[in-house]
């Protein structure tokens, strides 16, 4: 199968690690490994120090997967399996769909969630949302739905725009999904990010036996070098599948990676609490920055997690802004015709402490 290329991590490929200052992360700063250990109980620190550097159990070690459980409603060991979150999509596209299958993803959204299955083969339909509130409307989704629909693919909190529905939408998307047998994919990584006062929603494989829920240790609790994720869901054939897959893909995960994940998830709000106290700060020093410049940006704020999708109101297409304002600042701003969704938005990243120096050296930019 030939593979289109990744344009949002060949773009962060290009500069993350050279530039000067990062608008557009969807993640939050990294904790120290040395923050994670101080949060162990003796028995927790007993398991690193004494950790054997072989290889793990495919499924992910017995201890991770009971301590990723306490985050469902009935979701059990036997039915979760730990990857990289970016295997798990690979795997799942490949194994449910067939050429001439056809999927309703929403847009914008990141590539790997419909660029696999346009790959395969599948037809794909985009799910938009409303572009004055960022609301994806179920009547709209439902109109999309075909006899031949095998999956629909979610993402809440959205990425990019922070998009999040009410419990009385989620409920209805599912619903759509279940009334037909459709798979439902729901990639879930910003869970628990939400911004008060949203209603929190359930995971989708709390809900719908066919229902399929991604998440990981890279938004939610700023551990992405873990490379640790995770698929849940209580359809076993779904798990078999990528098992199977998985087989000629990464075997198994890092052992490191795993009990250092171990010990977060037993320490969860620890991670979680820090990480939406700074995105919520950095949100409102946004607002304000916005606000002030309503000739720049139109901005509709994020009902969760850690990133918004931002309006230029500017003459340039939005990748011509980013790299001249790359080339004259050393700000990376990710612009929205990486997400296939016109030449008007920038992804912003509320993650980073370095958040506010970010907007200084905008500002200045902006005043010429």
């Amino acid at each position: 199968m030939n593979v289109a290329p990744f344009k949002l991590e060949r773009y962060f490929a290009k500069y993350e690690f050279t530039t000067c200052y990062l608008f557009s992360c969807s993640d939050c700063d990294g904790f120290p490994m040395s923050y994670v250990l101080e949060q162990a109980t003796a028995e927790e620190l007993q398991w690193w120090e004494q950790l054997r550097l072989g290889y793990t159990e495919s499924e992910g070690s017995s201890l991770l997967r009971e301590a990723i459980c306490p985050l469902y409603e009935s979701i059990r060991p036997q039915q979760l399996v730990v990857s990289s979150p970016g295997e798990a999509n690979f795997i799942l596209m490949n194994s449910l769909l067939q050429p001439g299958d056809h999927l309703v993803c929403m847009r914008p959204a990141y590539q790997s969630l419909y660029q696999v299955a346009r790959d395969v083969g599948a037809q794909l339909s985009f799910w938009e949302p409303e572009p004055d509130s960022w609301r994806f409307d179920p009547d709209r989704l439902e109109s999309l739905l075909r006899p031949n629909t095998r999956l629909i693919i979610i993402n809440f909190p959205h990425n990019p725009t922070g998009a999040f529905p009410s419990p009385e939408e989620h409920a209805r998307i599912i619903e759509l999904a279940a009334r037909r047998g459709i798979y439902l994919f729901s990639d879930e990584m910003y869970r628990l990010l939400t911004h008060p006062p949203q209603a929190e929603i359930p995971a989708v494989c709390d809900r719908y036996e066919r229902g399929i829920s991604l998440w990981g240790m890279a938004k939610t609790f700023g551990l992405a070098g873990l490379r640790i994720g995770w698929t849940a869901t209580h359809d076993t054939e779904v798990l078999a599948n990528i098992l199977r897959y998985k087989d000629y893909l990464s075997i198994c995960n890092s052992a490191p990676s795993e009990v250092l994940a171990t010990i977060a998830l037993r320490h969860a709000q620890r991670f979680i609490q820090p990480n939406l106290h700074k995105i919520l700060t950095n949100l409102r020093l946004f607002e304000d920055f916005v606000a002030a410049r309503p000739g720049v940006f139109e901005f509709i704020p994020p009902r969760a997690g850690s990133v918004g999708f931002v309006k230029l109101r500017l003459a340039q297409p939005a990748q011509q802004f980013s790299e001249a304002l790359l080339h004259e600042t050393g700000i990376m701003a990710v612009p929205s015709e990486m997400f296939e969704y016109g030449q008007q938005h920038l992804r912003v990243g509320f993650g980073r402490e370095s958040f506010p120096r970010v907007l200084e050296v905008l500002g200045q930019y902006l005043q010429g």
